[in-house]
This record gives C-alpha cells, structure tokens and sequence, in this order.
C-alpha cells in the first residue's frame, strides 16, 4: 500500500454543474504560471522528450491537428506523472509556399504584388502573417490544454535554426551530397516555383488522348505515338522503341521529321519502352518529362524547353510564342488535323497533379535546381533500419512504407523559387562565374577575387529545415548544448501516415549523417480525421470540423476524450458529434460520482486515509478493479493503444465505481458504525484520487478541478504520481463475491420489470445457495442483498423449499424465488423460463461444437479451454435448474 502525506483541507463543496470555460482558463493559466510543464527541473530523472510536428504558420489549427496533439499530450503527462524529465517542445514551421501564397493572396485583393513591394518589404509583411497566426496557434494549443514548454519554442527560421540549416548545406555540400544541375521538376507555373511532391496533389481529370503521326525521312512509312500533352511535341528530340520490337527494328538509327516544325529527330532504341502498350512507340521530350529525361540522358539528347516559366510557349515554341499551354493544345491539334496528321482522338480520363496551393496543373519542367544527392544517405537508413537499430514504427506495416521511400528515392531538389524562407547560402561570382558556398556572408570571390557576388535568389525547400526539427531545435549544431545532450534522441514522434516519405524520412536520414543516432525511438502513427460519413475534410466540401467549435459546445476534455479514445494506430477515424457529446456525458458522470462524494467526506483530508482497517467486500473489490485498471491502462498507453484504454477508463469509471461502488458505499456512509463509515470515506477518497490521476492525461482540465477539490497531496494533478499496480489490492474472493450480489441484483430487478413491479416496492426473497460455500457468502452480505433488492423478507438456505407460483431466477451457484401472488401469471412465467431454457440450450451447444473441435483444441491455450469447460458447466447447470422449475411450474 502507498503512504500517504499530510496536505491542506480540500474544498468542502463542488458546484452542481461543471463549468468547462471556467475551469479550463483557470487550471491552464495556474498551470503556465507555476511552471509546471517545464522540463530539466528533475535532473537525476530519465528525460522523455517529444518535440511537436510543427504546424504551418499559414492560419488556423484543424481537428486533425487536434488529435495529433492531444495523442502527445496523453503520453507527456502520463510520463511527467511517471517522474521522467519530460520535454514536450513546441514549435512551428515557416511553410514557404504555404505561406507565401497566402500573403500574396491578401496582397492581390489589395491590388499589389510582392513585386510592386520588393523582397525585403514583402518578408516584412510575412512577419506579420506569421506573428498574427503564430499567437493564434498559441491561444488554440491553450485552449485544448496542451502541456507544452513555451520556454523552448522554436520556428524554423529563427536564428538558432537558420544556423543550423546553414550548416548543414555546407556540410553536404562540402562532401559532395549537394549539387546544381538541371532536372525534371514539378513546377508551378501560377506560383512560378519548384515543388516538392507532396505539394502535388492528383485529380482525376477528364481528358484527351492524341494520336500522331511522324513520318520517317526519305520513306513513305511514319511511327504513330501517342500523347495527352500534344503541346509538348514541339519539346520532342527522338521517338523510342524496345530494341527487340520486330516492328520497328528495321527503323532504329533512322530519322523522323517532327510535324509543323519539320525538325529532325532520331528513332532510339531503349527498354524503357513496352513493347505491348499502345503503339509501342513512345515520343521522348526530355524537358518536359521525368521518365523522357532520364531516356536523353541515356542516349545523349538535346533538352528542349518550350514554355517559360509562366506556363506560357517561349521561343523554342516556333510560330505558337506566347501562347498558352493550354492554348498552343488546341491550335496544335487543329494544325495536326490539318496536316494530315492526327490520326485520332481518344477520350481519356487520367490523373493530373495540380499544385496544393494554387491549383494550377503542374509542369513536369527542366529547371536548374539544387539537388541533394539521396542514395547514400537512403542506404545509410536502410541499413540501420534493417540491421534492428532503427526506429520503431507503430504499427510496426508503416515500416516497409518508409523502406519503400528510402529503396526508391531520387535526388531531392530542395530549391525553390520564393522570398520566404532559407537563402540559399551560396554566392555566385558575376565576373569567373566560380560559385561559392559558406556558413557567412561572402564579399570576395575565393577564385578571382572579384566583388561581384550576389547570393543566390532561391530559398530552401519547408522540408529542408523540418528534417533537422528534432535535434535542431535542441541546440544543434552546438554539440554541448544542454538540451542535446539530455534529451536527443527524443522518444517519440507522432504523425499521420501521409508524410512518412516526406518528413519522417527526411528527420531520419539527417539525424544519422549529422548525429549518427535515430532522432526518435518511436514513430506512432496515426490516421486522418474523417467526416461522420468517411469522406476526407475539406473546404470544397464544408465538412471541416474547428477544434474550438467542438470546445466552445463541449468543452476540451470531451473533445479530447473523443479523439484519442476512438482512434487506432494507424488508422483514420471518423468524427461524430454524438461521440463528443458522449464524452461530455462521460466527464459529468465523473463530477457527479466526485460531488456525491466530497459531500459525503466532510472535512477528510488525504492523511486521513487509512485502508488498513476491516474492508467490506464492495471496499475489496473496487481496489482490485482500481488495481487491475491501472495495471491495464499503464500497459496500453505504453503501447499507444488509447482506444483500449479509454474503453477501460470508462468501463471502470461509470459501471464499476459510480453505478455499484458509490451506491454500495451509502450503508456504511449513511450509518451508524463510525469505524465502517471511515474506511468507506477511506476506500472512497484513495480510488477517486487514483481515478483523476488515471484519466487526467485524458481530460486534463475536470481531473485537476476535481482533485484539487477532493482530498489530496501536492499543488497539481499534473505532477502528482502516477498509480502503480499494488500487490496488497489483489482481492479474488471479493471479485467473486460481488460478480454473485451484482448478478443477483440484476436478476432480481429483471424479474421485478418482467412483471411491472417498481423498486419501491418491497418484496420477498427467497434465496437457495448450491452449497455451503455460496450461502456463507450471501448470509456474510445480507445487507447489501435486502437494500439493493428492496425486500421485504429474505431467506437464505440451502434447505429452502421451493415455492409455488413464484419468479425464478438463475445466478451462478443459486436460485432465486420471489413469491408474487396475485401479480404473476403462471403461464407467461413458463413462457418466460422456456425462452431462458432455449438461449441456455443454445449456449452449452455451442461451446459443445467448440471443445468438440480438435483443430481449436490443439491450438488454444490450456487456460482457455479449461475456461470453456467452466462455462459450459455453468450454463447445462443453470439450464438444469431452468427445466426443473418448469416441470414444478407445470405440475
């Protein structure tokens, strides 16, 4: 058993209602003043630490954000509670398109364009974005009851987070990881930048499929390839086909005039191209295709770009300069058709990427960028992961997910075409042209010595800086920075499945080249926040759901509880008003269960408690449930399993504590053996203390208003320790005593609604144990039975005779008769015990199929056979019992 320590009186009375806007300003303000949630204060503690997935400065949390966080803040407060030094790091993220976009929006319905104001008057007023939704962020995470350590906020282009982006572009690139060069990237041509795959988002899209015909020089035959992008082929600089096609083996090394610009282009042989799809003949644009560019690299062909970087066709783009894309598509198809030369057209529905931000469709585009060089690091990972080393992923399928992207990753263009965000920290020397990249500004050409220099225009990729996140924000690249040294690797990252690749990978691979450690030991996995109905949440759908609605309605806690008790690892979850409402039911269960309580404690203070003197059974049961809970719950949160949890929490918290407990303990509350009356107050007080610990991670904001009402230790739940698992609680007897009053109770009752008789009304019982054993448990709880039965006489015997005209009822090592003259009717009784008698028949055949099959006999374990025999002999007794009393009743 715990010792207890003396504290003040709690208060004496709770308001009716619980009032959540009042108690959740109060307890988070409370919290931040006292410094509660600030981590390095235990120095010989085991630091835990998560650093939060940085949201983007661009405007408001949504729910799945919610989750996200309230999933970190459960394992955060169970472990401070646990006495680990817990950092829980928050943070956001610059989002460079994200952003940039936005405040070019707000500048556009203002009639200006950041190029009207310049580069450094346009990042003045993207400060001012990110300061005004920065404090939004701040007042949401509060609102929610994040336990966050503000003193260790980051954003990712601070100081301390430039400098490190900084270094590690230098040391990349002074090992040769980084590079310029051109290659296929996503380009948006409404943003005029770069993107990173996961900014391109795929639609379905209803279009055309064209077929050309190019005619080989000199001869009558042509080739017929196939494109959705006819405005392209003016980019074209040979056809492909497999070396070993029969049909045009004869033509590889020849020539085709390309049509309109009566270029000459090569036939090229490459297996690339599948012999049995379409034509089998592919046109090859290496400026304006990924899959095209890597064939001219093979095969050394030119790369012809023929749009800017508008979107619109450029000089290259012969007769058709100027226009647009979408435009030169159509006058080139009626020009083809012209000609002669367009076979057919096809309807054709294919996925097109369209830029997150803009919504423009996005141009596979030929663009000098710079690279980082991915396969040595990605082998790096691959191999510390498959060597066992690695992070653990849950649930452990994401793992191959991440392999995957590690396995089959490209070179990463990090560059991208914006203001806002990290320069790219190189120089370029406009008199030699020698580029110079530095941790500091350079003013003199290291080659020429020339002061010409001007940095480079491009920032970095959002990805570039949140790769470093995890160790970044700790103090690297000092590597005798305090927060490093203690707390990296950090412990856990909770995330969504949809930026393993993205993200998770990225903070990987970097924390091995630059810390050579993994940046977590676990990456839980989480789903999306679906609508009620499944469907994905979005503004094109005004399905959103905003997290404060939900508190505004209900109050942070039941959202919380909500979130993280109807979610799964890896799994998304659907969102169900009804769920949160649920969950407010649940917290005001809670107050009512806390308020009976403190009503009935006077003035008992947390010394008060004492569970050494005589427990009743009720008092021995409801610590071993207390006990066994808060083995389970310790168990599953370890595992991230909250759904279980919450299921266990509420099952405990509603069934076993307020609707039996609490009612068993008004005998000895209302009575007059004072000795009985303390140790009730005893059990009563240490079970809801432990309770409030338990779900407090849950429902952060009601446990600490409650606590610090009931009598307690210490100035916060939030640093109050958490339950242990006490060997002295174990208490089978007592289970089993109170599984037999609780299922004699029920019947008992079930038989008084059968035949419409309220509980007000007392009535006779008669009670007849199996043995010796079961009636010493009843006679030893007889107070319990005549209060929560309501009865008027009660027998109890093994010798009982059986009466006449009576209610039956069955319970595990015992009939119950109630003699209800005049208000039974003896034929609806035998009807009554004829359906029972039909359930039981089907029970014991059913668990007789089960034992009778050998293939579940070989497989299952011991235990659980031997508890299915158990049942089956308690269900044929009980269906013994059941046609006996017909018989009686019939006779």
């Amino acid at each position: 058993m715990e010792e207890t320590k003396a504290t003040g009186a709690p208060e004496i009375s709770m308001p009716t209602q619980y009032d959540p806007k009042d108690a959740e300003k109060k307890w988070y303000d409370y919290w931040l003043k006292n410094e509660f949630f600030k981590a390095g204060q235990r120095k010989d503690a085991e630091p835990y630490t998560i650093v939060i997935p940085p949201p983007n400065v661009t405007g408001m949390l949504h729910i799945g954000h919610a989750l996200d966080c309230t999933l970190q803040d459960i394992m955060i407060r169970t472990k401070r509670m646990q006495g680990y030094d817990a950092l829980w790091l928050p943070g956001s993220d610059h989002a460079g398109i994200a952003t940039q976009s936005k405040v070019e929006q707000k500048l556009r319905e203002e009639g200006v364009t950041r190029y009207d104001l310049g580069r450094e008057k346009f990042l003045e007023k993207v400060w001012e974005w990110k300061d005004h939704y920065a404090a939004t962020i701040h007042e949401q995470w509060a609102k929610m009851g994040f336990s966050l350590d503000y003193s260790r906020e980051r954003f990712t282009l601070d100081e301390g987070l430039s400098k490190a982006v900084r270094e590690v572009f230098v040391r990349y690139y002074e090992k040769g990881l980084i590079y310029r060069g051109k290659y296929i990237i996503n380009w948006d041509p409404a943003a005029r930048t770069a993107l990173s795959d996961i900014e391109v988002e795929y639609k379905e899209v209803q279009g055309a499929l064209y077929h050309l015909k190019y005619p080989v020089k000199n001869s009558e035959e042509f080739i017929v390839v196939a494109t959705t992008r006819p405005e392209t082929m003016l980019g074209d600089t040979a056809v492909a086909v497999h070396p070993e096609d029969e049909r045009y083996q004869h033509l590889i090394g020849k020539t085709l005039v390309l049509p309109i610009l009566g270029r000459e282009i090569p036939i090229i042989g490459d297996e690339y191209v599948e012999k049995e799809f379409g034509s089998g003949a592919v046109k090859i644009t290496p400026a304006h295709d990924p899959n095209d560019f890597e064939v001219g690299r093979r095969h050394d062909l030119p790369q012809i770009l023929v749009m800017d970087e508008s979107g619109k066709m450029n000089e290259n783009a012969g007769k058709y300069q100027g226009l647009d894309r979408f435009d030169c598509r159509k006058q080139i198809v009626a020009d083809m058709k012209e000609l002669g030369v367009l076979i057919k057209i096809e309807e054709h529905v294919h996925q097109v990427g369209h830029s997150e931000r803009s919504g423009a469709v996005v141009e596979p585009y030929l663009s000098t960028q710079w690279f980082v060089k991915m396969k040595p690091l990605a082998d790096q990972s691959v191999e510390v992961q498959k060597s066992g080393k690695g992070t653990n992923f849950v649930p452990d399928r994401f793992e191959k997910i991440y392999l995957h992207w590690m396995e089959n990753s490209r070179d990463w263009c990090i560059s991208r075409q914006l203001w806002w965000g990290h320069r790219i920290p190189a120089w370029h020397c406009g008199a030699c042209g020698e580029t110079t990249v530095s941790r500091e500004d350079v003013t003199v050409c290291s080659k020429c010595g020339g002061t010409q220099l001007k940095q480079d225009e491009d920032v970095l990729d959002t990805w570039f800086s949140s790769a470093l996140w995890p160790f970044s924000t700790l103090g690297w690249p000092d590597e005798d920075a305090e927060d490093l040294k203690r707390f990296f690797p950090t412990s856990l990252l909770v995330t969504g499945y949809d930026i393993i690749g993205f993200w998770v990978s990225r903070m990987i691979f970097s924390s091995l080249e630059f810390r050579g450690d993994i940046p977590f030991k676990d990456v839980l996995v989480h789903g999306l926040v679906r609508d009620a109905e499944g469907r994905k949440m979005s503004k094109s759908l005004g399905n959103g759901v905003d997290p404060l609605e939900v508190i505004e309605k209900y109050g942070a806690d039941a959202m919380r509880f909500m979130l993280s008790t109807g979610s799964t690892p890896g799994q998304d979850l659907r969102f169900r008003w009804e769920k949160v409402e649920q969950a407010r039911n649940f917290a005001n269960k809670i107050w009512n269960a806390s308020r009976f309580a403190l009503m009935n404690l006077g003035g008992f203070r947390y010394e008060d408690i004492d569970l050494s003197g005589s427990l009743s059974t009720a008092d021995r049961w409801i610590l071993h449930r207390l006990n066994e809970t808060v083995r389970d719950v310790t168990r599953l949160i370890d595992v991230y399993e909250f759904g279980e949890t919450g299921r266990l929490l509420y099952n405990f918290i509603w069934d076993d504590l307020c609707d039996w407990y609490i009612e068993f303990s008004k005998l000895s509350l209302y009575g007059t053996d004072e000795e009985a009356k303390k140790t009730t107050k005893s059990v009563l007080a240490y079970v809801l203390d432990r309770t409030q610990r338990l779900i407090h991670p849950f429902m952060p904001f009601i446990s600490e208003e409650i606590w610090q009402h009931l009598p307690h230790e210490g100035e916060t739940i939030t640093l109050a320790s958490w339950p242990v698992y006490e060997n002295g609680f174990e208490a089978e007897e007592a289970v089993r005593e109170m599984e037999l009053l609780m299922d004699m109770i029920r019947t008992v009752r079930n038989i008084r609604a059968e035949v419409n008789v309220p509980m007000s009304k007392k009535v006779e019982l008669l009670v007849k144990p199996a043995g010796a054993e079961t009636e010493s448990i009843l006679k030893r709880n007889e107070e319990y039975i005549r209060r929560f039965c309501n009865t008027s006489t009660l027998e109890i015997g093994t010798a009982l005779a059986t009466p006449d005209k009576a209610m039956t009822g069955i319970v595990t090592g015992a009939e119950l008769f109630l003699p209800l003259a005049g208000l039974i009717d003896i034929g609806q009784e035998i009807a009554r015990l004829e359906k029972e008698l039909s359930t039981l028949h089907g029970e014991v055949e059913r668990i007789e199929k089960k034992l009778s099959n050998q293939g579940f006999v070989a497989k299952a374990p011991a235990k659980v056979i031997e508890e299915e025999k158990a049942k089956l002999a308690d269900y044929a007794d009980k269906r013994d019992k059941v046609t006996a009393r017909i018989a009686e009743l019939k006779g």
